[in-house]
């Protein structure tokens, strides 16, 4: 029996006819390639990024934005002409307010769904990306009309091509424009070919630009915010009832315009992930909502990165719109995002492909867009791809796969414990690790404004420490389950456990956050430390187990994550806002961050044993749903009260680290009296 979609995500028209609530909401699509499509429930653009292709040219991250906007105007047989969509201009003007006839707007799974009411006039619009294409499809069908009554649409097609991340520059867009068929456009560039179709009705021609898009999501961000985009024409369109007609847009020559067909597939294949889940984790098949649609969005930041001995290589885009694909994001995220889904088969492809970029026991902290060098500047990728193996292993017994790259395992372990880059490598006297240069930013807390770095934590960070302790302990593992001597790596553990002491505040509040820093210890109250009680191997007793929680639970916890610093620290930033400057000097300041909100359940349930209870600190992230970015998690929010989303409004570890933990305590759920012991 295939699944149902949820669909509990939705606004009446209180919502959409509020512009400034109308705009707050996006939608955001993936394709599986790298590509996405994104915009408001409004139809407005107030990002750089919104679009409805946004596809790679090149390699996998060099996303241009192809297909801006379809702009639908609906025409009577009265002649009126009643615009459906609306756009914002230099000055602050808005016009047209097609959000005006919005009745509804939903999510069908994750397929956008509008229904426009005008009089006895109902029409719905859907959005759409063909999975693993470069194929965007936009599509009307008139619900209901009065009787006699003569409709059609006029869409305005504006296309571009630049970077995504770029601001439109119309010298340097001259594509050349072809007409072979009246229903047919192509834009021919240096980059990439556009082919335009318009199903149920023709293209006329009338190519101008458009100019002074105002952006205030950019504005906001302190960044360029006006854009341009070039129109072709017109797809002029004719509306029957319960026929589908529209726009497709595509890269690629050979494309399905059966728009019924197209639709099906999407749905289908959207309902057959989470059939496949839920036959695959028992969890699921009794899960809510909430949880359901999290099971979904899971599945748009995972995508394919092809490599010449590896041609089915798979890896995570951290997050929408501007993130690529990270070492440590990628780690973090991948037990939720596969394996608490039940795709173990794509976390295996997922781990191999990183395996080929393991140079002196590092991962890369990120792949560049461009044909760069990887990057390696991370202390903790490595350590988190241990822990994606033990996940791994653990949920599918495949010892046969964890016995080809167990050397890249160990290779890990021995460069850390000899010394690698940026000087991380082992303290013999504590048995802890090292970490970090002068000018260097190697945590999770690594923003950089030019040359300062803004939270350095050079030393010994308690987080990395926690994550030694934890591969060494899970490497051990692996060596037994492979028939091989674990006593080196289990010596190291029992060394890391011994000097772990050294992070225990002499008042009982919680850990040190960095050790043997510049400056000494850092006392900061941050959320690195409750990762030495979540993680499955912890170097604490149960007695200073509970104290981090408790720490961690008074001065970090927020509805939908761990503030990054506490608030009574003169350095807390309680909102996210500002020019770049001001947001990467307080990115790690004050911002609650949603991938913590999973960790810190799990370790609730670790020193109290109630799993419900453990669970309930993720029932907030439902509302959340509800806005930002529609069905999926936002990157951070702000630090204080109402803790409004910011960053990415679709972030991989927001999403993947509630799951994971949503589906561990479900599965613990009933036991008692079997808290995981230390080590």
């Amino acid at each position: 029996m295939r699944s149902e979609l949820p669909d509990f995500i939705r606004c009446g028209r209180a919502l959409c006819g509020d512009l400034a609530q109308a705009e707050r909401r996006e939608w955001w699509l993936a394709n599986g390639l790298g590509g996405y499509a994104a915009g408001t429930v409004a139809g407005t653009l107030t990002r750089r990024y919104h679009g409805l292709l946004i596809a790679p040219t090149r390699s996998p991250l060099e996303r241009r934005l192809i297909f801006a906007k379809a702009d639908a105007t609906l025409v009577d047989d009265d002649a009126r002409d009643i615009p459906l969509f609306g756009n914002r201009w230099a000055g602050g003007v808005v016009h047209p307010a097609g959000h005006v006839h919005l009745e509804s707007f939903r999510l069908e799974g994750r397929m956008p769904v509008w229904r426009f009411a005008v009089g006895d006039i109902v029409l719905e619009q859907r959005i759409w990306l063909e999975p693993g294409a470069n194929t965007t499809y936009v599509a009307w069908r008139l619900m209901t009309a009065s009787a006699g009554h003569d409709l059609r649409l006029q869409v305005r097609l504006l296309v571009n091509g630049r970077d995504h991340h770029a601001r439109t520059r119309m010298d340097d867009f001259q594509p050349v424009l072809e007409a072979p068929d009246p229903a047919l456009r192509r834009v021919r560039t240096d980059h990439f070919t556009l082919r335009l179709w318009a199903v149920g009705g023709v293209i006329a021609d009338d190519v101008s630009w458009f100019e002074n898009f105002d952006l205030p999501v950019e504005h906001e961000r302190g960044l360029a915010h006006r854009d341009h985009h070039l129109s072709l024409g017109k797809a002029m369109l004719t509306l029957q009832p319960g026929v589908w007609t529209g726009v497709v847009a595509s890269l690629h020559e050979d494309v399905s315009l059966d728009f019924a067909a197209a639709l099906r597939r999407f749905l289908d294949r959207d309902a057959e992930l989470l059939t496949q889940a839920e036959a695959r984790v028992p969890e699921l098949r009794a899960a809510p909502d909430w949880v359901r649609q999290l099971a979904l969005a899971a599945d748009s930041f995972l995508f394919a990165r092809p490599l010449p001995d590896l041609p089915e290589g798979e890896s995570v885009i951290a997050g929408y719109p501007w993130f690529g694909d990270w070492g440590r994001d990628t780690m973090i995220a991948l037990p939720g995002l596969t394996l608490a889904t039940g795709r173990s088969e794509t976390a295996r492809r997922i781990l191999l492909t990183f395996a080929r970029f393991a140079d002196r026991g590092m991962l890369p902290n990120l792949f560049p867009a461009a044909a760069e060098p990887l990057a390696y500047n991370t202390a903790d990728a490595a350590l988190w791809y241990v822990e994606a193996w033990r996940a791994y292993v653990e949920a599918s017994a495949d010892t046969e796969t964890l016995a080809e790259v167990f050397a890249v395992l160990q290779e890990i372990i021995a460069w850390h414990a000899a010394g690698t880059r940026y000087g991380i490598g082992l303290d013999e006297a504590d048995g802890l690790l090292r970490a970090g240069e002068p000018g260097t930013q190697l945590t999770w807390m690594d923003a950089k404004v030019d040359d300062w770095v803004v939270t350095p934590r050079v030393g010994k960070p308690v987080e990395i420490n926690a994550l030694w302790y934890n591969a060494l302990r899970s490497v051990a593992g692996f060596a037994r389950q492979l028939g091989r001597s674990p006593a080196f790596y289990d010596d190291l553990a029992d060394q890391a456990r011994q000097g772990f002491h050294r992070f225990v505040k002499p008042d009982g509040e919680g850990l040190f956050d960095v050790l043997d820093g510049p400056d000494g210890d850092d006392a900061r109250i941050r959320p690195n430390q409750i990762l030495a009680v979540s993680l499955r191997h912890s170097p604490l007793d149960l007695v200073t187990q509970r104290a981090v929680v408790r720490l961690c639970g008074r001065e970090l916890l927020t509805s939908y994550g761990l503030r990054s610093l506490a608030p009574r620290h003169p350095e807390f930033r309680p909102y996210y806002h500002g020019d770049v400057r001001e947001r990467d000097g307080g990115y790690h300041q004050g911002p609650a961050w949603a991938w913590l909100l999973g960790h810190y359940a799990l370790a609730d349930h670790r020193v109290h044993g109630q799993a419900a209870a453990a669970q309930a600190w993720l029932e907030p992230i439902r509302d959340h749903l509800l806005d930002a970015g529609l069905g999926t998690v936002s990157e951070i929010f702000d630090g204080a009260p109402p803790h409004l989303p910011r960053g990415t409004p679709a972030q991989a570890w927001s999403v993947a680290c509630v799951l994971e933990a949503w589906q561990r305590l479900e599965r613990l759920k009933g036991e008692t009296g079997s808290l995981p012991p230390p080590g």
